[in-house]
């Protein structure tokens, strides 16, 4: 089991595209969501797909399981998933020592954009990129379950810019 430690960040310029490494197209769903877990499925780039279980109420570190399953399989849970398929695009961006993963977000959520960086333990304290806007960490409505389930067709309480 893998432990999820990240801080989440709003965007507040494109700064970061000069320093792009690469990028996926992700579309994701959930197929079940709890207050302290849910079950995501996700496509990255129409060739790989994951089931991810998420479990934990912390807003800085979750138990995550992850595993890839075959992408008809994905198609089919998306067809069937809770509220809204995400459509983002995925930027990795090296800052210092850590690389920060910029979602940029299409479809029902056309104009947010969201940072976050994945640590290794919740004491780390990554150096924060100057084009970082506000700090959502631990803000449910800008979790992707939250965006998916709550927030799909109703952008009400929902800040796009920093």
């Amino acid at each position: 089991m893998a432990k999820e430690i990240e801080r989440k960040f709003l965007v507040r310029s494109d700064g970061w595209r000069s320093a792009v490494e690469t990028k996926s197209v992700l579309r994701q769903g959930y197929i079940a969501s709890m207050d302290d877990r849910s079950v995501r499925v996700r496509i990255l780039d129409g060739r790989k797909a994951k089931l991810t279980i998420k479990i934990g109420r912390s807003t800085i570190t979750r138990d995550e399981f992850e595993y890839d399953i075959p992408i008809a399989d994905a198609e089919e849970l998306l067809r069937n998933a809770i509220g809204v398929v995400i459509e983002k695009t995925r930027y990795r961006v090296p800052h210092e020592d850590f690389v920060w993963e910029v979602d940029v977000f299409t479809g029902e959520h056309r104009g947010l954009v969201i940072a976050e960086v994945e640590m290794t333990a919740e004491t780390d304290d990554p150096a924060l990129p100057t084009w970082l806007g506000g700090e959502v960490t631990g803000d449910f409505r800008y979790s992707n379950q939250a965006l998916a389930t709550e927030y799909g067709h109703d952008r009400h309480g929902l800040s796009h810019s920093a």
